[in-house]
């Protein structure tokens, strides 16, 4: 992982890959982006993406968005808000001397790949919106109890089913608690709706697990988006659609066709 200065905050990324029967040349720049309490290695190597990619000649970008993996933590909501993380990845094209990129994000990270999409579409080759379908431009609940389940003594002391769940990944990922909820709080924010979406122009690909409650449906969103495209992952939920040989292969048939 290397490390550059976003506007003042210190963001961590790895740079990989590099064309296949190209030595020395780098292949075609693909930014990745992760999800809530994740981070590069837990979204991106661990499921074995970075691997993939660069094996079938891409050369991968992923950032740790600040507040998570090995950026720096920040305790202000207002810091987490998803045009402000979007402009961190913008801010990493440039400094990597990148025009334009395919960007793929997962659940946070793809509202953050949206936001990315509408601020700068020059820079935005195509866009693969993983985890994250319908209920990207539906009112978001409350981010309450989540956060205070994050910022709990224990995993113990959370009751809520759901709150219980993104504190026991966090957990498990090693995040800074204290920054994740500030993250949670100030990440929802402004909101996606359907009129935004819809002017997003750049080639999308919408992919998400049937059984995946916190995402909700592919086809509603890509329905919203003029010539997006919808993989339905089966009998995958939130979490496990992550790594999916399917989420991979329709991912990649996407990147060999987009204009």
């Amino acid at each position: 992982m290397q490390t550059f200065d976003s506007d003042g905050v210190r963001i961590a990324f790895l740079d990989a890959g590099q064309a296949e029967g190209q030595a020395g040349d780098q292949g075609e720049p693909i930014l990745l982006i992760h999800g809530f309490a994740s981070s590069v290695r837990t979204n991106w190597i661990e499921p074995g993406w970075v691997a993939f990619l660069t094996r079938h000649g891409f050369r991968v970008i992923a950032l740790d968005n600040r507040g998570h993996g090995e950026s720096q933590k920040l305790y202000d909501p207002a810091l987490y808000a998803a045009p402000t993380m979007a402009e961190d990845a913008r801010r990493l094209l440039d400094h990597l001397g990148l025009p334009r990129a395919d960007v793929l994000g997962y659940s946070m990270g793809a509202r953050n790949a949206a936001f990315l999409a509408l601020a700068h579409p020059g820079r935005v080759r195509s866009a693969i919106f993983g985890g994250l379908g319908a209920n990207m431009v539906r009112p978001m609940a409350g981010t309450g109890p989540i956060a205070h389940a994050l910022e709990a003594p224990s995993i113990g002391d959370v009751k809520n089913p759901t709150a219980r769940t993104f504190r026991a990944f966090a957990d498990r990922t090693g995040g800074d608690l204290k920054a994740l909820a500030a993250c949670i709080r100030g990440s929802r924010e402004p909101p996606l709706t359907q009129a935004m979406v819809a002017t997003i122009a750049c080639p999308v690909l919408v992919a998400t697990g049937t059984e995946d409650v916190i995402g909700g449906p592919a086809d509603e969103l890509a329905s919203l988006i003029t010539g997006a495209e919808a993989l339905p992952i089966p009998k995958r939920d939130h979490m496990l659609a992550v790594g999916d040989k399917v989420f991979k292969d329709g991912a990649l048939a996407f990147l060999r066709r987009r204009a």
